[in-house]
């Protein structure tokens, strides 16, 4: 129950604030200033089925609207966004912390995918196929599921949430998105800018919550399909539940990416990119560059080269023009700043230590400042775990072979990049690297 008298960000249903009766709540903290700023509501089953049903009731109508009218409202988010993204961005800084400049990133590229679904209607197109058989001609066409489930992260509670919905909405489905409680309000401010495009009511849905709330939308049999970003061990629940409940599921977990960077690469070019890569969004992105691993004897000299930038960082409110911002919950600054006496109990090197750092911000901020830490074991936990804050470690090898070997035996498999001015060494890279996403000289 909100005994604190806190503003209580509660649900959107049926293209409405939904009041939550639930009685349970969770804080929502402005981490520059480390105190809660509001609640958000849990939601209990009731309210849960409320969501799914209110999805559930429209889709007929949203299935069966012409695929010019879903793209007129489609287009007509795309320009309203457009026009109050500022807005959006300072929603965005004001619960998970990272600066105005990243918050606006992060909507462009949400506001990408919603051009991408703009154009859906060419997406949609079935196939044909004369006389496949004697006398028979066979055709395939789209159509929507029906009710779909998203379940975003905190680290970028717009972009997310944005990589899913317009999509499933211009495809013609119905959507019950659960934000997480770190940082629910932009879900909400999203589907009230939807509702003012014109989207009918039902068709975009917000549901705040815990465990509950996911495990509703995995056991409903009225929900067909679930997507979700977040941690690792959560994307395998999500996955198992999911398809043990006959709903087509895709889960995308953590990472730790890797920099291959040989002896002839553009260490001002390294430098930079380590910078934005390892500590852009405080290093809260599953696409951050985690690891540098320096073929020998490049090390050194890169070394100097990211210190030399680090020193010119300011850490501090994100609404103050600074660098970087805090870490989300005084918890996870916690947690990630004890990686660092893992990193010296472990015997690699703190070349230098962001606990240490001034900031421009309340003393009370979930501040830590960027880390860089050198001699880092591949057996220490600070390099098999997902730190996922402000903490770039450097890897020692003596070969490009050893450092291919290093990264394809890593347990995550989402993104590297190698570092050279060897074209030939570039293409090598690409064809024997085991992972999803490559950079070239861009991380």
């Amino acid at each position: 129950m909100n005994m604190s008298n806190l503003p209580v960000v509660s649900h959107w249903i049926d293209n409405a604030e939904h009041v939550s009766k639930s009685g349970r709540t969770a804080p929502v903290f402005d981490p520059a200033l480390g105190v809660a700023t509001k609640e958000v509501a849990l939601a209990n089953e009731a309210e849960i089925a409320a969501a799914i049903a209110s999805a559930k009731k429209a889709f007929p109508g949203w299935r069966d609207a012409s695929l010019a009218k879903r793209q007129a409202i489609i287009f007509n988010f795309r320009e309203l966004l457009n026009a109050r993204k500022g807005e959006l961005a300072e929603i965005i800084t004001s619960e998970h912390g990272k600066v105005l400049s990243d918050a606006l990133g992060e909507i462009t590229r949400g506001q990408e995918v919603v051009e991408f679904a703009c154009g859906m209607n060419q997406m949609l197109k079935g196939d044909y196929t004369e006389n496949a058989s004697t006398g028979v001609d066979v055709y395939s066409i789209r159509q929507p599921l029906g009710v779909v489930g998203v379940i975003s992260p905190f680290n970028f509670p717009a972009m997310v949430p944005m990589w899913f919905f317009p999509v499933a909405i211009a495809a013609g489905n119905t959507v019950v998105l659960k934000p997480s409680e770190k940082d629910p309000s932009a879900a909400i401010w999203i589907a009230k800018l939807f509702k003012e495009a014109g989207l009918p009511d039902g068709v975009l849905n917000v549901l705040n919550g815990d465990k509950l709330a996911v495990d509703g939308l995995l056991e409903s049999p009225d929900v067909q399909a679930i997507s979700f970003v977040g941690s690792t061990p959560i994307a395998q629940y999500v996955y198992e539940q999911g398809a043990k409940n006959g709903k087509r599921v895709q889960a995308l977990g953590g990472a730790k990416n890797h920099m291959l960077v040989l002896p002839d690469a553009d260490l001002d070019l390294v430098a930079d990119s380590a910078i934005n890569a390892g500590f852009g969004s405080a290093g809260e992105r599953c696409m951050a560059i985690s690891v540098v691993v320096a073929v020998e004897p490049v090390a050194d000299a890169l070394i100097a080269k990211i210190v030399e930038r680090m020193k010119t960082l300011r850490t501090g409110d994100g609404r103050r023009g600074c660098d970087m911002g805090p870490l989300v919950t005084q918890v996870h600054r916690d947690k990630v700043a004890s990686y660092i006496d893992i990193a010296i109990a472990d015997g690699a090197t703190v070349v230098h230590d962001g606990r240490t750092d001034t900031f421009d911000g309340d003393p009370n901020g979930f501040w830590l400042g960027p880390t860089l830490i050198d001699n880092v074991q591949t057996s220490s936990k600070v390099y098999t775990d997902e730190i996922f804050g402000p903490v770039l470690s450097v890897v020692r090898v003596k070969s490009y072979d050893e450092g291919v070997a290093l990264i394809n035996n890593g347990a995550f498999g989402n993104g590297t990049a190698i570092f050279t001015n060897d074209g030939g060494a570039a293409r090598r890279f690409q064809n024997e690297i085991e992972v999803g996403m490559i950079g070239i000289n861009v991380p």
